[in-house]
């Protein structure tokens, strides 16, 4: 049996999707918050259960009489550490053989104010002594297409990544990974795996190809820090939170969101969704 924390999110409920590809329904678990927004996946024979990270006694009973779990990252930043190391003292308590986390590409080395709770998580995982494995997942291309309403409207990507490039992949690929990973048979205990797109792109190169693809005239604005902030919380986004897009924006300038291993294709056995292709999607969205 396999549990999914955050199974009706955007990542988990493509993980899920690649899981009933792969298993029975029925040795699926679906580890969510509220369990009615998971109804559908009931209806379809998923075993369904209430974890809510920052509720520690819905968790031992979610993850019981699973063998692996995957720990998708929380999305509440700055409380993250805290939430993960409740599901990882539940994992040990309820003896779950391999714990798969979702941390982000070269957590150990990386510059992103984010990767501070992942490498948190990632310790805490090690001290546990949990058969555990990491799925350090790079960008999803998705992260910048959410603003593709704006960018057509005002005519502009902006950002502050300068010419910094970015090996983003759809969010499908990486769900890929992990249900592979989690359905090998082979020994996955100790391994990392570096996932990120086949290619990489600048931000002016994402605003050519939504330009060429929408027939529409779309600049890349490079902004300082400061400035990409303040447009951030001009547009809605919480300023603690706005702060951190842009702090890793100015990574991605220095390679933060890099990565040319294509670790991720050879793992799935097929090639990374190519950034025209998610531009389509979502200008047909």
């Amino acid at each position: 049996m396999i549990a999914v924390t955050g199974a009706t999110g955007q990542l988990g409920r493509h993980v899920i999707e690649e899981l009933l590809q792969r298993m029975p329904a029925g040795d699926i678990v679906a580890a969510v918050r509220d369990p009615a927004k998971a109804a559908d996946l009931a209806a379809r024979g998923v075993v369904v259960r209430e974890a809510d990270y920052s509720r520690p006694e819905t968790l031992r009973p979610a993850l019981r009489g699973a063998d692996k779990l995957l720990l998708i990252s929380s999305s509440e930043v700055g409380q993250r550490a805290s939430q993960h190391r409740a599901v990882i003292d539940a994992a040990l308590a309820e003896n779950i053989g391999l714990v798969a986390y979702t941390s982000v590409l070269h957590a150990d080395t990386s510059l992103l104010t984010l990767a501070i709770e992942h490498r948190d998580t990632e310790a805490a995982l090690r001290d546990s002594g949990l058969p555990h494995v990491l799925l350090r997942n790079g960008w999803y291309t998705e992260n910048y297409l959410a603003a593709l309403p704006a960018v057509l409207l005002h005519g502009a990507v902006i950002g502050a990544a300068g010419e910094g490039r970015i090996a983003s992949a759809a969010r499908q690929d990486y769900a890929r990974a992990a249900a592979t990973v989690l359905t090998s048979p082979e020994q996955q205990a100790g391994r990392v795996y570096e996932l990120a797109g086949d290619d990489s792109y600048t931000l002016a190169d994402l605003a050519a190809e939504i330009a060429a693809q929408s027939r529409k005239p779309i600049v890349y604005m490079d902004l300082s820090e400061s400035d990409y902030t303040a447009a951030l919380v001009s547009a809605g986004v919480p300023a603690a939170f706005a702060v951190i897009l842009a702090q890793s924006d100015v990574s991605a300038s220095q390679g933060a969101l890099f990565d040319d291993s294509r670790a991720m294709s050879t793992l799935i056995g097929a090639a990374t969704t190519p950034l025209a292709t998610s531009v389509a999607h979502a200008l047909a969205a």
